[in-house]
């Protein structure tokens, strides 16, 4: 029988090949992640190395067992490392993207709602090797079933960055993450989840004792962090923009419960008032904010909390809503935004990239684009410091929780090996993420190749 199975496998293998030999995909990105014998020596580079710096010339970067061995001078020996010439071009740390769907982001919310869960779960994985691809080598996954797909790419049954999950969106009745229908409504003592609250997408919890158990119950499934919410929203169907959910004695159950598995609690929340009540509560990142004023950003300053925005500027790359309401909430949010990063440089506030792609399969190619847009912002070495060493940074708050132990966003000793090549300056500009097809000329994860296109 195994003698028979190894020859049905040789057999199909040798047809799928033979089906596809004529499609023109590179090799080099095709092929299996490759991994070095050995250290590697990578030379002829210029380095970013996640830090905000100026890019460095004359070092090259030795490294080892997936991580960063050594920064050396640029005419420092192989030593029994391979020689991987870099071509003269830009070397800098993977990107970080961290407010992130991983299993949400590449279907629409109908198919989420209506589709096998098993479909959903192959959509997301193939949305995760393209993620990858993007040259985005680690996400903070901010809600929603993923943890199996992060074991997947854990033992290497499919390509992806590294996921830091957060599990079900925690939730009170009517709030952000309450998916259920009208007619479930009201909900029994014995009434069934709903299929949002099955498939782990969302939790809904009343009251301090409830809010604790599914804190509980997402910390051991395996969350790095967890995320409530702490407020209204935009695609919403019940909550108003406006709204604060969540009690403080609510809001501290669950920070409560995190701190003592060494993690913490993320929010999403729009206005002053949620952000205030949240902060008080001993949350560490805000996620959004877009409608703070000038109390909750000194606040944010005061606690050393996380500022988590996205770009969201009302362009190409917004939802479109068919109804007015959501359309003027969008419009608020858009001009909140301009002002939020106003904000967060002027109060020197921690703050993150993310993009926040969600039920939105047409927009997940342009993530960079979202990070590209942050230039009318900031400096082009400081946006890309923001996705890669401060992001890292926020990813290290998940203390012992954190699924992969070490320093990530940047390029110094001791850090993961997950690496770019890039055609770029970000000295000047970084139009080199509008394509990065063509612009990431190498992808690196844990010091395995998964695109090599010199």
């Amino acid at each position: 029988m195994a003698d028979l199975s190894r020859r049905q496998v040789l057999g199909g293998t040798a047809a799928v090949m033979a089906m596809f030999a004529g499609l023109s995909a590179p090799s080099v990105v095709s092929a299996q992640p490759r991994q070095a014998n050995g250290p590697l020596l990578l030379t002829n580079l210029q380095l970013f190395d996640g830090s905000g710096s100026a890019v460095q010339s004359g070092v090259s970067v030795r490294i080892e067992e997936g991580r960063i061995h050594s920064i050396l001078p640029a005419d420092a020996a192989a030593e029994g490392a391979e020689v991987f010439d870099c071509g003269g071009r830009l070397l800098m740390p993977g990107l970080i993207d961290a407010h992130w769907h991983t299993t949400l982001a590449a279907i629409t919310q109908t198919t989420a709602m209506t589709a096998d869960v098993g479909y959903i779960h192959l959509v997301a994985a193939q949305e995760a090797k393209r993620t990858l691809m993007r040259g985005v080598t680690s996400v903070r996954d901010v809600g929603g079933p993923s943890f199996a797909l992060q074991r997947a790419i854990n033992e290497g049954i499919v390509d992806g960055p590294r996921i830091f999950p957060a599990g079900a969106m925690i939730s009170q009745t009517s709030g952000h993450g309450d998916f259920r229908m009208r007619h479930e409504i009201p909900r029994g003592t014995n009434t069934p989840l709903s299929e949002q609250e099955r498939q782990g997408v969302a939790a809904i919890a009343d009251g301090e004792d409830e809010v604790l158990r599914r804190t509980r119950e997402q910390l051991m499934l395996g969350a790095s962090q967890i995320k409530l919410m702490a407020g209204g929203g935009v695609a919403s169907l019940y909550d108003p923009l406006d709204s604060t959910q969540f009690t403080e004695r609510e809001l501290r159950a669950a920070v409560d419960a995190a701190d003592d598995w060494g993690t913490y609690v993320m929010v999403h929340v729009y206005t002053s008032r949620g952000i205030q009540r949240a902060l008080r509560a001993g949350v560490k990142s805000i996620e959004h904010g877009q409608l703070a004023d000038e109390e909750a950003a000194r606040m944010m300053a005061g606690e050393g909390a996380w500022w988590s925005l996205q770009p969201f500027l009302q362009d190409e790359d917004s939802n479109v809503y068919p109804d007015a309401a959501r359309r003027e909430s969008q419009r608020q949010v858009a001009e909140g935004t301009v002002r939020a990063y106003e904000l967060a440089q002027r109060f020197d506030i921690k703050t993150a990239w993310g993009t926040d792609i969600l039920f939105n399969p047409q927009n997940t190619p342009n993530q960079l684009r979202q990070l590209a847009k942050l230039t009318r912002f900031y400096d082009p070495l400081t946006v890309l410091a923001m996705a890669t060493g401060r992001n890292g940074e926020l990813l290290a708050l998940s203390g012992p929780r954190n699924p992969y132990p070490g320093i990530l966003g940047k390029i110094e000793p001791g850090a993961w090996a997950d690496l770019l090549l890039v055609d770029g300056d970000p000295s000047r500009n970084l139009d080199f993420l509008h394509d990065p097809e063509q612009n990431l000329r190498m992808i690196m994860k844990g010091g395995r190749i998964y695109k090599d296109t010199r």
